[in-house]
């Protein structure tokens, strides 16, 4: 029989080995892209979130190409793919089925398969978001939906058959998909529009083993978000309302788009994602007596 002194010895060396081995797996448990191909679409420039996430993946090991809309930014997204390897970068407007068709053919001659897409790709008319959302034309309805959520549906048919089983799509949305923002309009609803689709798409590609969500992100300083009329006072507002008082970076954004682009949320879709400072919780702020 052991003695009690060989029992203690032999259960803190059990203990240890324990200890150990989850020490090593703790490290271990990173998140590693490495041979994954991920479109990025939508990039406009270093201050876009989609480079947030592009950012995020490049860190990772993951090999990104890119997708621009019009001439004028060629230069600034060929500069930011400028070094990195087998990263195609080409011309898209979502809006064509052809170029959608031919961009997905350049991909699977390239690269075979992806393992991403990521969906930056947001607009309406400025003049709808400077009156009242009552007197939005029917063009610009149209507009804002066709290229801010039915983009993402047309995208999902022309990837599918390149992705493989374990694959992701990730697009961006914002609080005001599901409650008011004033001077947001029509983008609101388009946004709304969007997240519906990111629960029907992944019904549909589920059984392919494909995910899709949502990243819904509290104000981040893009050229984009400062064409938003009164954005500056949204900024502050959220930073003033938030639970951690204060607003959220280009890298917080980017570290949660890889996160859905990964295998460590294999068991996540048709969600949305906040990283807002934990703004979307609030209902209503109080001085403080």
């Amino acid at each position: 029989m052991p003695s009690r002194a060989e029992k203690l010895t032999r259960g803190r060396t059990s203990s240890g080995i324990v200890a150990q081995r989850l020490l090593t797996s703790a490290a271990m448990v990173g998140i590693d892209m490495s041979g994954r191909r991920v479109v990025v679409m939508g990039v406009t420039n270093k201050h876009s979130l989609g480079w947030a996430i592009a950012e995020r993946l490049i860190a990772a090991g993951a090999t990104v190409g890119f997708t621009y809309q019009g001439e004028r930014l060629k230069s600034s997204v060929e500069g930011l793919a400028e070094g990195l390897e087998d990263c195609p970068v080409l011309p898209c407007d979502v809006t064509v089925e052809e170029e959608l068709s031919r961009v997905f053919a350049e991909l699977g001659e390239r690269w075979g398969s992806l393992d991403g897409v990521v969906h930056a790709i947001a607009f309406a008319p400025r003049e709808a978001m400077l009156g009242r959302y009552v007197d939005t034309t029917s063009a610009d309805w149209v507009t804002a939906l066709t290229v801010s959520a039915y983009s993402l549906v047309a995208i999902a048919r022309h990837a599918e058959a390149l992705m493989n089983e374990g694959a992701a799509m990730v697009t961006l949305t914002y609080y005001a998909a599901e409650k008011v923002v004033p001077k947001y309009n029509v983008m609101g609803v388009a946004k709304s529009a969007l997240e519906a689709s990111v629960r029907y798409l992944a019904y549909d590609l589920g059984p392919k083993g494909i995910r899709v969500n949502a990243v819904s992100a509290g104000p981040v300083k893009t050229v984009a978000a400062r064409s938003i009329p009164g954005f500056m006072a949204m900024y502050s507002k959220v930073a003033e309302m938030a639970p951690l008082q204060r607003g959220v970076s280009h890298e917080e954004v980017g570290n949660l788009g890889l996160y859905l682009l990964s295998p460590l949320s294999s068991g996540t879709t048709g969600e949305t994602v906040y990283v807002d400072s934990g703004y979307h919780v609030m209902g209503m702020q109080l001085p403080e007596e």
